[in-house]
């Protein structure tokens, strides 16, 4: 039987090859424009390349590379430490130039004081301003109260937010109550004149206290609701009569929590009842 003769291949390169070479193009392409995207310090290329001639014993151009049996290897350590070496020392330099990483020197403990001795400063210079502010407001409540004759009604003090004024309470109101008593009305009337002429932009806050003695009226369940009405009767009388801003006043009650003198005795007690009206200054946080 005679033998089919074989088909000569065709001729050329397969048909992969050409897929292949392709593919080995489009890869050298794409390093190259990676190369050709990254920017090469000149300096540090050429620090480099000098010491890899020196430590490899390459030569710029056509010398030879040849060594002596056994040289290359036995050197191969301290060549690399080398290598090693200057590859630290360049990428170090990069990271402390590339990246913009600076250190700021620490503040001493000198500097750090005087900071905190410039800020107590401020803080004294602010509470003494504060407390200068109130203590010119008490002086005004002061005269205006003389001149209208309530002085005596009333009793005055301040601290570095607010003037206080505080009236008496068995002067207000009667036991068990929270309606302004009507030979009252007066000192009430005359401490609105003062702060709507003195102080009618000012924050106020009007507080109610009494003492520690069970109230007996069927009204108000304890003390502390009955102060919080005293204060709210005050409070209304000023908004209503006086045309004080509604918005700058707050008023509370305080009952027995909150005494100035001892509830052991009928002159401490007399004190502990009464209604506070606080006139805060342009430095507070009200």
């Amino acid at each position: 039987m005679a033998k089919q003769k074989q088909e000569d291949p065709p001729k050329g390169s397969p048909a992969w090859m050409a897929t292949f070479s392709d593919l080995m193009n489009l890869l050298l392409c794409f390093f190259v424009l990676l190369f050709s995207m990254s920017s090469v310090d000149s300096a540090k290329y050429e620090q480099l390349v000098a010491s890899l001639q020196s430590a490899f014993s390459v030569l710029p151009s056509g010398g030879s590379t040849i060594v002596e049996e056994g040289t290359f290897v036995s050197s191969g350590v301290s060549q690399l430490e080398e290598f090693d070496s200057i590859y630290n020392s360049i990428e170090n330099e990069g990271m402390g130039t590339d990246n913009n990483v600076t250190e700021e020197d620490p503040k001493n403990d000198k500097t750090v004081t005087e900071e905190n001795i410039s800020e107590e400063k401020l803080k004294e210079e602010y509470l003494y301003k504060a407390e200068e502010e109130s203590e010119k407001m008490e002086k005004i409540v002061e005269d205006q109260a003389k001149q209208s004759g309530i002085l005596d009604d009333i009793s005055l003090s301040h601290t570095s937010a607010y003037t206080m004024l505080s009236l008496n309470g068995a002067l207000l109101f009667d036991s068990g109550s929270a309606d302004i008593k009507a030979e009252a009305i007066t000192v009430v009337d005359k401490v609105g004149d003062i702060i709507i002429a003195a102080f009618p932009e000012n924050k106020i806050e009007i507080e109610g206290h009494t003492d520690n003695v069970p109230i007996s009226s069927s009204a108000y369940r304890d003390n502390k609701v009955l102060s919080t009405f005293r204060a709210l009767s005050v409070t209304e009388y000023l908004v209503n009569t006086k045309g004080l801003n509604v918005l700058n006043i707050k008023y509370s009650g305080r009952g027995e929590y909150d005494p100035i003198d001892t509830n052991d005795t009928p002159e401490g007690r007399a004190k502990n009842r009464r209604v506070e009206i606080k006139i805060y200054n342009s430095y507070s946080d009200f």
